[in-house]
């Protein structure tokens, strides 16, 4: 594979996600998570817009957890003494997720309500 081509990009990339996937507990935390709730998707059999919904909460969860990662290897490469501005730093992407994660759950409560209640059968 050249380093340039189109393929090892592809091949870098799923690298990366494979370090954190490994590395890092909050993606095996979040990963977890996003395989229960696309089972549960599945098992109620959602509409086409909450899964649109559900896939775009869990793909920024994700996406912004890798960010993090990236951001915090990066600053102890950078900053391997402990500096003021590398923990702002690394706080400020850890609140990126975070803010991303009570979102997912709140859109995942908003999603999955009305079906969980129709199949309780506490419709009303």
């Amino acid at each position: 594979m050249r380093s340039g081509s189109l393929l090892a990009s592809f091949g870098y990339a799923l690298q990366g996600i494979k370090y954190a996937l490994r590395t890092q507990r909050n993606m095996k935390i979040h990963a977890a998570a996003a395989v229960v709730v696309v089972a549960a998707a599945l098992w109620l059999h959602l509409s086409w817009l909450r899964w649109i919904v559900l896939l775009l909460a869990i793909t920024l969860v994700i996406a912004l957890e890798l960010l993090n990662t990236a951001l915090e290897a990066v600053v102890d490469l950078a900053s391997p003494e402990l500096h003021p501005l590398a923990k702002a730093a690394k706080d400020t992407a850890a609140g990126a997720v975070l803010l991303a994660a009570v979102f997912a759950v709140l859109a995942g409560i908003i999603v999955f309500y009305r079906p969980v209640m129709d199949l309780l059968g506490w419709s009303g």
